[in-house]
């Protein structure tokens, strides 16, 4: 995810209730089962939500939410995995050269826990949200250095949470929409290659059981940046450094959302590669106000994006950035934009909710009409 502060993450709106005139669901109960059981019949490993420990979550001045909150992220079957959205970044983890915290990471790694949720983990290396003293123009560090700090780092942060994480996100965002390398300390001091093969190497050592993942936005449809993450995964296979995944984020846009038939091409790109593919941090914004035109939009990106996860082999998962709109990142990063996520502020749910389950009920159609054309089938 690409933010900006954490105040700013957490300096967020709630969406106005839900009406007839503006096309929002009614939130009524339904019959069926949560997400995570459609999901699961679906041929899928999980259906998740990212979430904040209740500190963070303070400063947006919804408390009195927390309890109907937490009901549907932990118990209402609607979720079986969860991320910490902030806590295991370098920012929290390594405030200071060689002084570790872990208390927001283990928060929700906690409840994950006591819950029976499973764990994705996120993230190890990334050029933002990083701790000050890494990045600092005065620090000139050296190579030996800067591969000391990699090393420690990832080694202290996957030893504490060792056993508990299904999958890492070991590198977060290393690339330019060209295919280039992202400029940061890391690419400036190290060249793009070799700080990317030094963190999954230093990561396959120390949790054997947890999935390795590249984790990425704009990997949603075939592009210069799909084809450069699909070359960093072949050249890593080729110098036998482990990989097993890649994270599409799917930050999406309801105005211009991917077409099912982009979506379904860029995942088989990856799986074909011989790694699991999941999304990983779905959400579908919208130019705000949420009116019936532009969330029947976001209805169809949320179906077309879970969808082709589904039609695909080897695409595992999906994780939304949270369910609840106030507690969204998008409102403070898009001036403008908003009601990304499946709950709205009044806890009723969007239409998009429907189509993510028309979507695992593999309702979703491609472009010539005749239904899906996956293996994977959803059975009542």
């Amino acid at each position: 995810m690409h933010t900006k502060s954490l105040l700013s993450l957490l300096a967020l709106a709630s969406v106005p209730l839900a009406s007839a005139s503006n096309g929002k669901g009614s939130g009524k109960s339904c019959s069926h089962k949560g997400l995570d059981w459609y999901a699961k019949k679906a041929g899928l490993k999980y259906f998740g939500a990212a979430t904040d420990s209740p500190g963070q979550r303070e400063r947006a001045g919804l408390e009195s939410a927390y309890p109907k909150y937490d009901e549907i992220m932990w118990k209402s079957g609607e979720f079986g995995q969860t991320t910490p959205t902030n806590g295991q970044k370098w920012l929290f983890t390594e405030p200071t050269q060689g002084t570790f915290n872990f208390t927001e990471g283990d928060i929700v790694a906690s409840l994950a826990h006591q819950h029976h949720k499973l764990l994705r983990c996120h993230a190890l290396v990334w050029h933002s949200q990083l701790a000050p003293w890494v990045d600092s123009s005065s620090a000139n560090w050296t190579k030996d250095e800067l591969r000391s700090i990699i090393v420690s780092h990832i080694t202290n942060v996957m030893t504490h949470y060792k056993g508990q994480c299904y999958a890492w996100d070991v590198v977060n965002e290393a690339f330019n929409e060209d295919g280039t390398y992202r400029e940061s300390v890391f690419s400036t001091v190290l060249g793009g290659d070799e700080f990317i093969q030094l963190a999954f190497e230093t990561a396959s050592k120390l949790d054997p059981q947890a999935k390795l993942y590249y984790n990425d936005y704009n990997l949603e449809s075939p592009s210069a940046k799909t084809e450069a993450v699909r070359k960093l995964v072949r050249q890593l296979q080729n110098k036998k450094i482990k990989i097993d995944g890649v994270g599409l984020q799917a930050h999406l846009t309801a105005e211009s959302r991917p077409t099912l038939d982009e979506h379904v091409a860029a995942i088989k790109g990856f799986a074909e590669l011989g790694v699991e593919v999941a999304l990983t941090e779905l959400d579908v914004r919208l130019e705000m106000p949420a009116n019936a035109t532009n969330l029947a939009q976001q209805k169809e990106a949320y179906k077309n994006a879970v969808g082709a996860c589904v039609q695909v082999d080897g695409c595992i998962g999906v994780t939304i950035w949270d369910f609840y709109d106030p507690f969204s990142w998008v409102p403070a990063v898009f001036p403008g934009e908003g009601a990304a996520l499946l709950w709205f502020g009044d806890f009723s749910r969007h239409p998009a909710y429907e189509g993510v389950v028309e979507a695992l009920t593999n309702k979703t159609q491609g472009h010539n009409g005749k239904g899906p054309r996956g293996v994977k089938r959803w059975v009542a």
